[in-house]
């Protein structure tokens, strides 16, 4: 373990197509941090950028050299990311104790790595389905902005950076430091998740007609109640296989997935809209305002006020929110 006194080395990953505003806003953190913490020769966090071409280890730091290891996010993360040279130079890191970070895509690389393997992890919402055909053994929790698993910590967005970046200056050196690096950058320091930004993306292309049929009644007709016994005649199966096969192809109950579908709905009405949450409740099929709201918050993590309250159009009244 490293003392909170010792001067930390973070190296960030400068491999192809990697985010330069994610590198650069890094290094500018924990230069910022050093400056703020005004401990002298000592406690300083040392942001190093590590070039990787993908066909050398040749002159990359030594294992034990460093404290953290970012893999940062892509511009392009529908292209193929193969640094494969340094893939056993980032096992040995991790072996000499060196915590091991992503950002975004970067999570590729430490699967590719085999780092993630039996653990927890996130990246981007929008690359779960990717993620998860590539790397069947990681157990992804992509409603989740940060996973701190210890030895390895994940982050999911694009911009999620400033959240991994607040995180290692807590760790390395201090909450308070922490908390002031926030507010020189006019960041929010408190604990977001995932889920708070992520749309709800149904499963459409899993090649079984009957249950897109299904799906596709269910996008247009998701404020009608629905029952197990009506969407299995749609789908022209008994109930019994229907629900085994809804399950199997879109990874949710038609019960949750009518659920995740009516509370995408709320959530752009609660941005888009001054209706009250009980208007909108009526409106995408619920009769209970309080039993939805229960539904909306387990989903989002939010409640309905604090949803709109942090993503609502400017202007809506306070009271469009109850």
């Amino acid at each position: 373990m490293v003392c909170k006194t010792d001067n930390i080395t973070i190296g960030l990953l400068d491999y192809s197509g990697a985010q330069k505003s994610a590198l650069f806003g890094l290094v500018d953190f924990f230069e910022t941090a050093s400056i703020l913490a005004d401990t002298g020769s000592t406690g300083q966090l040392n942001p190093v950028l590590i070039k990787l071409d993908g066909k050398s280890t040749t002159n990359l730091p030594e294992p034990g050299s460093l404290n953290a290891i970012i893999c940062p996010p892509r511009l392009r993360d529908d292209a193929p990311l193969t640094v494969l040279p340094e893939l056993e130079w980032l096992v040995a890191h991790h072996g000499a104790g060196c915590v091991m970070c992503s950002v975004c895509a970067g999570a590729f690389v430490l699967a590719q790595a085999g780092l993630l393997d039996g653990r927890s992890a996130t990246t981007h919402w929008r690359l779960k389905e990717r993620f998860q055909a590539e790397f069947p053994d990681v157990r992804l929790e992509t409603e989740k902005l940060l996973i701190d698993d210890g030895d390895i910590i994940t982050a999911g967005g694009v911009m999620a950076w400033v959240d991994l970046g607040l995180r290692l200056i807590e760790r390395f050196h201090s909450p308070a430091l922490m908390l002031n690096v926030a507010r020189h950058f006019l960041v929010e320091a408190g604990r977001r998740e995932q889920r708070y930004y992520s749309s709800f993306a149904p499963q459409l292309g899993h090649g079984n007609k009957a249950i897109l049929k299904v799906q596709h009644w269910l996008q247009q007709s998701y404020p009608e109640r629905q029952t197990i016994k009506g969407l299995a005649e749609i789908a022209g199966m008994s109930e019994r296989t229907f629900l085994r096969q809804f399950q199997k192809r879109v990874g949710l109950t038609p019960i949750s997935y009518l659920q995740s579908l009516r509370v995408e709905k709320a959530r752009r009405q609660l941005e888009l809209s001054s209706d009250s949450f009980s208007q909108i409740t009526w409106q995408v099929g619920y009769g209970d305002p309080a039993a939805f709201r229960k539904i909306f918050q387990r989903i989002i993590g939010l409640s309905p006020q604090e949803y709109r309250r942090r993503f609502g159009v400017a202007g809506l009244t306070e009271t469009g929110s109850r």
